[in-house]
C-alpha cells in the first residue's frame, strides 16, 4: 500500500507539473507582460542664434537618437511644470573666504525665487565643501532654515567638489521630479577621493543637469586651475547644463536668474530605447536634433546602459 501510494504521488506531480506548464505557456501567449524598459528622460534647452531661449516648439520638431538608431517619443512636455529638486553646493575653501558673503546673499536671493515662484513641488537642499562635504540641509521647501545655514559658511581648507558631485547625485537619485546641481566655486578639485569620472557618471545616473558657477579668483590665467575649468565645463555640456563666470556680485545675480530661466523654459522629451545595438558602449550616445536648423537644442550627451529601470513598458 506503501509503494502504492509513493508512485501514484509521483504521477500525481508530474502530471500537475506538466499542466502548470502548460497552462503558464498559454497564458504567456494570450495575456500583456510587463518587462522593465529604462525610460530615458531628457530636459532639453532650445536657443535661437542670438543665444535666446525658444519655446514654442511642439514634438514633432524633436528628433531623438540612441547610439545612432532613431528613437520613437513616448513622452513630450511643452515648457515642464514637472517639479525641481535643486542641490546648491557651495565651495567653502579657504581661497573663497573673501567672495562667501556676496556669495551667500545671491545664493539667498535665488533660493526665495525658487521657492516662492516656482511650482510649489520645487525644493531645495545646501552642501558646504572644502577638503570635506557637508550636507547643510535636505531637500525643503522651507526658506529659512536654508538661509540659516548660509550664514554659518567659513572659508577653509581645500576643494573636494568631484566628491560633493557624488554626494549630492546620490541624494537626488530616486527623487520625483527634475534634478539640478548648482555649484558655486572658485575653480578646481584639489582634495576628492572621487575622480572626475566618478562625479560624471554619479550625476548621469541621477538625470542630474550641472551648473557649475565659476567664480574667478583672478583674471590672469597665471595661477589659475585652468584644466580645474575645463573639467567644470566639460561636466556641464554632458548633463546638459553650462557655465557662468561671473565677474562680481550683480553678475553673480544674473547667472541665478538666467539658470531659473532655463529650468522654467526646458522641454521635456522621453523614450523607451528600441533596436539599440548590443554591442553599444556601456554609456549610450543620445543626439537630439530639431526641425529648424536655426535653433540649437542642449541636453545631456548620453545615459548609462545598465542603469536602474525607472519606467515600464508593455510587450
Amino acid at each position: 500500500m506503501g509503494r502504492f501510494g509513493h508512485k501514484s504521488t509521483i504521477v500525481i506531480l508530474t502530471t500537475a507539473l506538466a499542466a502548470i506548464a502548460a497552462v503558464a505557456i498559454g497564458v504567456g501567449k494570450a495575456q500583456t507582460i510587463k518587462v522593465d524598459v529604462k525610460l530615458v528622460r531628457l530636459l532639453v534647452s532650445v536657443k535661437d542664434a542670438k543665444g535666446e531661449l525658444f519655446g514654442s516648439l511642439e514634438k514633432p520638431d524633436f528628433t531623438i537618437y540612441d547610439s545612432g538608431v532613431k528613437q520613437d517619443i513616448a513622452i513630450f512636455e511643452h515648457h515642464t511644470e514637472v517639479p525641481l529638486s535643486v542641490s546648491l553646493l557651495i565651495d567653502t575653501s579657504g581661497s573663497t573666504a573673501t567672495n562667501l558673503r556676496y556669495e551667500s546673499t545671491s545664493v539667498e536671493r535665488f533660493l526665495r525665487a525658487l521657492l516662492r515662484e516656482g511650482n510649489p513641488g520645487d525644493a531645495a537642499a545646501l552642501y558646504a565643501f572644502n577638503d570635506e562635504v557637508t550636507r547643510m540641509n535636505s531637500f525643503t521647501r522651507r526658506e529659512q532654515p536654508l538661509i540659516d545655514s548660509l550664514k554659518e559658511l567659513k572659508g577653509k581648507a581645500g576643494t573636494s567638489f568631484y566628491d560633493a558631485v557624488h554626494l549630492a547625485s546620490r541624494d537626488l537619485n530616486g527623487r520625483e521630479g527634475r534634478h539640478v546641481i548648482v555649484a558655486v566655486t572658485d575653480g578646481g578639485d584639489t582634495t576628492s577621493v572621487k575622480k572626475y569620472e566618478d562625479a560624471f557618471e554619479s550625476a548621469q545616473r541621477a538625470d542630474a543637469i550641472i551648473y557649475p558657477i565659476l567664480v574667478i579668483p583672478i583674471t590672469n590665467d597665471a595661477g589659475r586651475n585652468l584644466g580645474g575649468e575645463r573639467a567644470l565645463s566639460t561636466l556641464a555640456s554632458g548633463t546638459g547644463g553650462r557655465v557662468f563666470q561671473p565677474m562680481g556680485a550683480s553678475e553673480l545675480d544674473e547667472a541665478f536668474t538666467q539658470i531659473l530661466r532655463d529650468l522654467r523654459t526646458q522641454y521635456l522629451v522621453a523614450y523607451y530605447p528600441h533596436n539599440v545595438p548590443p554591442d553599444a558602449p556601456r554609456f549610450h550616445l543620445v543626439r537630439v536634433e530639431l526641425s529648424r536648423k536655426d535653433l540649437r537644442a542642449s541636453t545631456r550627451t548620453g545615459y548609462y546602459g545598465d542603469a536602474p529601470s525607472t519606467g515600464k513598458a508593455s510587450r
